[in-house]
């Protein structure tokens, strides 16, 4: 018992050295679906006022500055000055946002309205929280970027790192298990779907501020299961890229890239022999 008290007494001296320098994950996690009702209000309330809307503005704006309050001491500029640098981008950043969801709406055969996008479809989400964080990364604050990626990593299964240069109308479809990396830049009007990475060919901590994931041009479309890899890679603009692709070269414009599997089949009754299992 005595050895879990001194136990206890060290994690308590570690979250005060802890807790002085870093955001709340769970104020991080609130913050961001409150940042995202703030921008679509009917998710959470259909009849929802000019007046209340002010509120949550009013609110989210005390919110950041407590939540970056205890990293101001890392930062090139003031709270105040950061608190109403953002929340001046906002604006720029909905109508990426509704450019977004109507490219969704253009190219989806399933979508239905730009509201279905908002309400439910998870590629939109992630995107959303992206374009949020991007801004404040570019800010130089450490953490909660990466924080707010991380939620809607854990809630849609889409990890993008905010660092990543990502252009307008960007779809993505089913989303779960896609990797977008730091360095990564994206054009307009490309085409993500379930499983592709975009990532390094190797992870070494020398490789720390370099170019070190690939460059997707305008037009792309990148189908299910497939990696590109390296910074020096660029698919070129109106690509195809087939699934299960493995890329570690760069591709010229127009091209397209697929992967060719066989695959048989036959009637087990005609043979007996075990079948060979090529993993």
């Amino acid at each position: 018992m005595e050895k879990f008290e001194n136990f206890a007494e060290f994690l308590l001296k570690k979250y005060e050295q802890f807790r002085k320098d870093v955001p709340s994950m769970i104020k991080a996690n609130n913050f961001t679906e409150n940042l995202i009702f703030f921008l679509f209000p009917f998710k959470v309330d259909r009849t929802c006022t000019l007046p209340q809307i002010k509120l949550s503005l009013a609110q989210l704006q005390i919110d950041f500055q407590d939540l970056i309050g205890p990293l101001e001491k890392t930062l090139d500029r003031s709270v105040k000055d950061i608190n109403h640098d953002f929340f001046s981008a906002i604006p720029g950043i909905y109508k990426n946002l509704m450019d977004d969801a109507k490219h969704f709406l253009d190219f989806d055969p399933a979508a239905r309205s730009i509201e279905s996008i908002i309400l439910y479809y998870p590629g939109f989400y992630a995107i959303t929280v992206y374009r949020l964080a991007h801004v404040l990364y570019g800010f130089k604050i450490p953490f909660l970027p990466r924080m707010m990626c991380e939620y809607a990593h854990s809630k849609t299964g889409i990890e993008i790192h905010p660092g990543a240069e990502i252009g307008e109308n960007l779809f993505i479809d089913h989303g779960t298990g896609i990797v977008i990396g730091e360095t990564t830049i994206i054009g307009n009007n490309v085409k993500i779907y379930q499983g592709v990475t975009l990532g390094a060919v190797m992870v070494d901590k020398s490789m720390r501020g370099k170019k070190r994931h690939p460059t997707i041009e305008d037009n792309v479309i990148i189908y299910s299961g497939s990696s590109i890899l390296g910074g020096e890679t660029v698919v070129g603009h109106d690509t195809v890229i087939g699934g299960n692709v493995w890329l570690t070269k760069s591709v010229p414009p127009y091209s397209v890239v697929y992967h060719e599997s066989k695959t048989v089949v036959r009637n087990t009754e005609m043979k007996t022999e075990a079948i060979d299992f090529i993993i």
